[in-house]
């Protein structure tokens, strides 16, 4: 499954209006289908801004949703009227019925694409280990995500699209996220550091003075966010207004959650009601390290 969103496309139709701004997306559609078949794809249905697409091979999937990245991207350059396109794709059975698609696979799929930020693909750990080796090497573990009526969470994988051949090869199976019980979280705010491990499973982080990380900053609720100990991961959970953005080290592309949880993996930025790509008085520095024997 592949499932491709037009970036922002409410304000396309404000900008041009509904004639000129229909015309813009099928026009990109129409180029979109060409590469689809290309790799033997198929274009189950358009709904607005948004495509459906089903591959046989999940190698095909991958190299068709790069291509699509880098010709609207290219295609886009310089434009009065600039696309961008965020892609979620996922390997695994699927019910087709009346020209519609259903399953556990298209659910996540789905979801993909919600977290996936303007010219980023997203998918999972389980569709990175159908990879080829080759393939799998432009793809990196960032987080994990829950998804509604499953009971696990999903382990959600960046792949890098504008591919640089000095990217190192990266085991992106469960394992990857499995080490917490021999690891520890360390944040820093404002020069203080907050460590998360057996001794200390839990700790809030908002405005109120009750937290444990108090955020001077009015971008924060008063309790905003929980980062927790849980199941062998460390747990990052929204329980704000504004949401908690999360940015991992070495990857341009932030994931907004609201009222949603994701699992921190190596080192980054976590802003509270703003962008963690802009420190400030909103942000917190994490990294996941090995406990000191």
């Amino acid at each position: 499954m592949l499932f491709v969103d037009v970036t922002d496309s409410t304000k396309i139709y404000e900008s041009l209006g509904d004639t000129v701004a229909l015309a813009l997306i099928n026009g990109l559609f129409a180029r979109l289908d060409k590469i689809v078949a290309k790799y033997s794809g198929a274009v189950l249905k358009t709904l607005g801004d948004g495509m459906v697409c089903v591959f046989e091979d999940p190698d095909n999937a991958f190299r068709a949703a790069c291509e699509i990245q880098t010709s609207v991207h290219s295609g886009s350059q310089g434009a009065r009227n600039r696309l961008q396109i965020k892609i979620g794709f996922t390997y695994g059975p699927v019910i087709l019925s009346k020209g519609d698609v259903f399953g556990d696979t298209m659910n996540v799929c789905a979801r993909l694409v919600t977290l996936a930020n303007p010219e980023q693909i997203l998918t999972s750990a389980q569709t990175v280990e159908a990879l080829s080796p080759g393939l799998r090497t432009r793809c990196r573990a960032l987080f994990a995500t829950r998804i509604k009526g499953k009971a696990e969470e999903v382990p959600v994988c960046d792949v890098s699209w504008r591919y640089d051949p000095a990217v190192t090869e990266t085991n992106l199976t469960r394992a990857d996220l499995a080490h917490a019980s021999q690891m520890s979280l360390k944040l820093i705010y404002r020069g203080n550091i907050f460590i998360v491990n057996q001794n200390r499973p839990a700790l809030l982080m908002g405005r109120d003075d009750s937290n444990d990380i108090v955020i001077v900053s009015l971008f924060a609720s008063r309790v905003h966010a929980r980062v927790q100990a849980r199941d062998g991961h460390f747990v990052l959970t929204d329980l704000s207004s504004n949401g908690t953005f999360l940015l991992v080290d070495e990857h341009s592309s932030e994931v907004l959650l609201r009222r949603e949880e994701a699992v921190l993996g190596g080192r980054g930025w976590i802003g509270l009601g703003k962008n963690a790509t802009k420190h400030g008085d909103h942000s917190v520095r994490f990294t996941v390290q090995a406990e000191s024997v």
